[in-house]
C-alpha cells in the first residue's frame, strides 16, 4: 500500500472525530432561530469534541439530568450556552469558566415535552462548537406544580447548599444542591422566583467561573463543577429577589 493510500485511510479513520459545519444533525425546525437568537448568527461548527450527555427518556420531566464537557477545548473556551429547543423557557443556563475552571457542567432540568437539547462553547475565534441531543419526555416537567412548595417549612430552608468537593487528579470535583423551588411562572398564581446568578469564587474572592441562571433549570438545583488545585473555593448565588446565599468548599 503506497503513503497516499494510507493518509487516505488515516483521514478517514479521524473523520468522525473532527468538527463539521453545515446542517443541522437533529434537523431541528427551530434551530434557525435559536441560532439567530442566541448565539447571533456567528459561525457554527457541529463539534463530536463537545460532549453533550442527556438521558434518551426523561423519567421524570421535572428532573432532567444533563451533563456538557468541552475539555477536548479547554483553553480556547469563552463560555458555554445550553438550551432546550421546545421548552416554554428555553434558556437553561450562560456558563463563563475562567481558566482555572474545567469546561465542564452538570446540572438537571426541566422539559416540557421530547426535545433537542443543545450546548454551545464559544472560544477564543469567534466560532461556536455545537453539540446537539434529543430527549423523550411524556411532557409537563414545566408545567407541574412545584414539590418544594408542597414540604412543609421550606422556607427555612431555602439558599441551603449541600454537597462535597472530591479530589480527581489535577482537578476537584465539586457536587452540589442548593435548595430553591426555582418557579418558572408558569404554574397559576406562582410569579417567578429562582437563582438567576452563580460564581464560584477563590479564598480571595476572585471569580473562577460566573454562571446565570434560567427558569429552565430544576428545583433545588443540582450543579457540578471541576476546579484545578485543592485551594478553598466559596460559592455565592443570588436569586431574582435579591436574596443572596453562600457556602464555603
Amino acid at each position: 500500500m503506497d503513503m497516499r493510500s494510507l493518509l487516505l485511510l488515516a483521514l478517514l479513520g479521524l473523520s468522525g472525530h473532527l468538527p463539521a459545519e453545515g446542517k443541522d444533525p437533529l434537523q431541528s425546525a427551530m434551530w434557525d432561530f435559536y441560532h439567530r437568537r442566541l448565539l447571533e448568527g456567528a459561525p457554527v461548527v457541529f463539534d463530536q469534541r463537545v460532549r453533550l450527555e442527556v438521558p434518551p427518556f426523561a423519567e421524570d420531566a421535572r428532573q432532567v439530568p444533563i451533563h456538557i464537557d468541552a475539555s477536548a477545548l479547554d483553553g480556547e473556551v469563552v463560555k458555554i450556552i445550553a438550551w432546550a429547543e421546545l421548552n416554554p423557557i428555553p434558556h437553561i443556563f450562560t456558563f463563563h469558566p475562567g481558566p482555572r475552571l474545567r469546561p465542564l457542567l452538570a446540572i438537571r432540568i426541566r422539559v416540557e415535552q421530547a426535545t433537542p437539547i443543545r450546548a454551545a462553547v464559544l472560544t477564543r475565534d469567534g466560532v461556536w462548537h455545537v453539540a446537539s441531543a434529543r430527549v423523550d419526555a411524556a411532557g409537563g416537567g414545566c408545567t407541574a406544580p412545584s414539590v418544594v412548595r408542597a414540604q412543609e417549612g421550606w422556607e427555612d430552608h431555602l439558599g441551603q447548599v449541600l454537597g462535597g468537593r472530591f479530589p480527581r487528579g489535577e482537578f476537584d470535583r465539586l457536587r452540589l444542591e442548593v435548595s430553591h423551588p426555582m418557579d418558572n411562572g408558569l404554574v397559576g398564581g406562582i410569579p417567578e422566583f429562582y437563582l438567576d446568578q452563580a460564581e464560584l469564587r477563590a479564598a480571595d474572592g476572585s471569580v473562577l467561573g460566573r454562571l446565570e441562571l434560567f427558569p429552565a433549570v430544576s428545583e433545588n438545583p443540582s450543579l457540578t463543577f471541576e476546579v484545578r488545585g485543592d485551594e478553598p473555593t466559596r460559592l455565592w448565588l443570588r436569586d431574582n429577589s435579591g436574596n443572596e446565599f453562600e457556602a464555603d468548599f
